[in-house]
């Protein structure tokens, strides 16, 4: 398998940390839908990162559907998912928090850090960061029951993808919130880092 895109795209990271967490075998292809747009599209025409090649040739693209995929396709012991329907249902709703904070970050940062001042549109600022302020405070919370997980001894997507949203929006928006007011993800974030399978995909 291929996984195409960079990782300093949280969707493409929490992708490639799952794998390495399921213990797949993958070929990371550090491709930019920008500055490399045809290469890209060449590998995907709709440029969409992340994008990974199956072994026998499909292309799939979204994180979310990538990794329901990679679950799918595992030994029930490597799943990311948990497989009781609680379990699942509390993963769902943390991995949507996490979502949000990584999209909010990212427009943030587009709207910041790439389109020209004259044109930003302050209004629109303002609630995209009200919004990952409110995703903050909520991961804030949730990862204070981990112990050292969200469900136990073994990290799973919701880890995964908290720990992503927090290095992401750390990285490339520190700016945008005043971090000291979540301890909790911090310690999280520390944790999370120091494990072999974020040490091989490093965001910077």
């Amino acid at each position: 398998m291929q996984l195409v895109g960079m990782l300093d795209s949280p969707y493409v990271r929490r992708v490639a940390i799952s794998m390495h967490l399921m213990g797949l075998a993958f070929e990371h292809r550090s491709i930019s839908v920008f500055r490399q747009y045809d290469e890209f599209s060449r590998i995907n025409p709709l440029v969409k990162a992340p994008t990974l090649v199956c072994d026998d040739g499909t292309v799939l693209m979204d994180s979310t559907l990538i990794l329901e995929y990679l679950d799918d396709h595992v030994q029930p012991a490597q799943r990311l998912m948990p497989a009781d329907p609680l379990g699942r249902q509390m993963a769902l709703r943390h991995i949507g928090v996490a979502l949000v904070a990584c999209e909010k970050a990212v427009q943030h940062y587009y709207e910041r850090g790439l389109r020209p001042a004259e044109k930003q549109h302050q209004p629109w600022l303002e609630r995209v960061d009200r919004q990952m302020l409110l995703a903050f405070d909520e991961m804030e919370r949730i990862v204070a029951s981990a112990n050292p997980w969200l469900h136990g001894n073994r990290m799973l997507q919701d880890d995964v993808t908290i720990a992503v949203a927090w290095r992401f929006a750390r990285f490339t928006t520190p700016e945008a919130l005043d971090w000291s007011r979540y301890p909790q993800l911090a310690t999280f974030s520390a944790r999370a880092e120091a494990l072999p399978a974020f040490l091989a995909t490093p965001l910077d």
